[in-house]
């Protein structure tokens, strides 16, 4: 059996990080949130240094988790274009173990995804029991780029926001966590790291004219966003806003309410069973 979560359908609460939760019911407004914010860090060397242990504990309670596998994690992450959803993956969940520990990321949708409800690619990818599971980008492109370019009527698209909070809400009930980051740049940031996707040859990759196009966008996005936040920070599946024009902080902050989340969950190594211990014996 999994373990039953404390407040029946609500995420374990976060004293300490509760300057970055979203509050459900809260109107957002991104323009009162500075995204170069650093709180109260003592700057980029010392959260390095705190990021280290950080993303160990988080290895060591994802190995708990995966043994216990009674419980799941699903990690958010959301932002413009540049705000650094990769460069987290890589620096959150660097040591933790890929058979537990897995990143989803979405793109464009296939003819064949069109063709059903706009959830029916995110559920086979939520996290099975004693799993981690990281969406890079997920089910809200469904109210912010579809909305943004009026791929489908506004009355279909507001609709969306309850379908959203009931199949988060649905997953809570059943035994996942859902922690959510929304990550907060600046336009003039962005600016930044397209120039150094230009500048750089190993950011070649990442660099698209498709990224100029939706930059053109930034007000709808912004507006897009304030609305999701709105209306989808839930009791039961939070958003947190991580100010990220300072890579080393963003990570911080992630790093920070994962290992937080997981703490609240306490998962432990099952005990040997006395039949296996039995036969071990004999042996």
């Amino acid at each position: 059996m999994r373990k039953e979560h404390a407040n029946g359908v609500e995420a374990p609460r976060l004293p300490d990080l509760d300057d970055h939760r979203v509050e459900p019911g809260t109107e957002v407004r991104l323009a009162e949130h500075d995204p170069a914010d650093t709180g109260a860090a003592a700057g980029e060397a010392a959260a390095a240094e705190e990021l280290r242990d950080l993303v160990t504990r988080i290895a060591d309670l994802q190995e708990r988790l995966y043994a216990e596998e009674e419980q799941a994690v699903l990690v958010v992450l959301q932002g413009t274009d540049a705000a650094g959803k990769d460069s987290t993956v890589k620096h959150v969940f660097r040591e933790t173990n890929p058979q537990g520990c897995r990143v989803y990321a979405f793109r464009q949708p296939s003819d064949e995804e069109t063709a059903h409800d706009f959830l029916w690619r995110y559920h086979p990818h939520a996290p099975a029991a004693g799993m981690i599971h990281v969406f890079n980008r997920s089910h809200y492109e469904d109210v912010l780029v579809v909305r943004v370019r009026n791929l489908a009527p506004e009355a279909l698209w507001r609709s969306r926001y309850d379908s959203i909070n009931d199949f988060e809400r649905m997953l809570v009930r059943e035994g996942t966590t859902i922690v959510k980051f929304f990550l907060h740049i600046s336009k003039d940031e962005q600016a930044r790291k397209f120039e150094e996707r230009l500048e750089r040859e190993d950011k070649h990759w990442k660099f698209s004219a498709s990224d100029i196009k939706e930059r053109r966008r930034w007000d709808d996005y912004e507006h897009a966003y304030e609305d999701a936040l709105t209306h989808t920070s839930t009791p039961w599946a939070p958003w947190y806003m991580v100010p990220s024009d300072h890579r080393w902080y963003r990570n911080l902050v992630v790093a920070r309410v994962v290992l937080s989340t997981l703490e609240a969950l306490d998962p432990t190594y099952p005990p040997a069973d006395p039949e296996e211990l039995a036969a071990a014996e004999l042996r």
